[in-house]
């Protein structure tokens, strides 16, 4: 039940993570300061900025150059890839190393060594997940905050992909952690001495 909820969770982080990477609300514009009502909000996000109008028509651009972003735009993108990429291959990991499935049962040490390598992988998915929603989330607040000549009004704020990729973070390393609980050890003794103890039983009938 431990790794079943552990697998869930971590898949649900994986599919947030999924859902975070592609959506266009990295960063939104921001309404503070003084009341100036626009009609056009805009959307930025890791791989296209959008315009939304008041009569719901919404204009989405993909970035044109990869050379031109700015690095921490750069650097998010590899980040959420490769999380993306070691979630997906902590999925397969974990299928094979779980209890609950009939692969590789005549072993149940290396099934649940390879248990524990799908929860680590889920964690590294997270952490990566995590700094790269928190790196962008730094550059917006110290945009937002540094003293320029753009209105308040006009500058941007966290969008709702960003609270999405958090969570996928959390969900993600809290499914790895459950899933690392599958510790061969005591199943490892448990085998050998269960081995020890046949020969001496055997003599003993003789």
């Amino acid at each position: 039940a431990r790794e079943l909820a552990g697998y869930l969770a971590a898949l649900a982080g994986w599919v947030a993570a999924l859902a975070a990477a592609v959506l266009p609300q990295w960063r939104q514009s921001s309404y503070a300061g003084d009341a100036i009502i626009t009609a056009v909000g805009l959307h930025e996000g890791l791989w296209m900025s959008c315009a939304a109008q008041s009569t719901g028509q919404v204009q989405c651009r993909l970035h044109d150059s990869l050379l031109s972003l700015e690095v921490h735009i750069q650097t998010c993108r590899a980040l959420m890839v490769i999380s993306l990429l070691l979630g997906f291959f902590g999925i397969i990991v974990s299928v094979v190393g779980m209890k609950c499935t009939k692969v590789g049962e005549e072993d149940p040490v290396t099934k649940s060594r390879i248990a524990v390598a799908g929860g680590v992988l889920f964690i590294l998915s997270g952490l990566c997940t995590l700094a790269a929603v928190s790196l962008y989330a730094t550059q917006v607040t110290y945009e937002f905050f540094r003293e320029s000549t753009i209105p308040i009004n006009a500058r941007y704020e966290f969008g709702s992909a960003l609270f999405m990729g958090w969570g996928a973070a959390s969900l993600s390393m809290l499914g790895g952690s459950l899933l690392c609980c599958s510790c061969p050890a005591k199943e490892r003794r448990g085998q050998q001495y269960h081995q020890q103890s046949q020969p001496s039983t055997a003599r003993e009938y003789v």
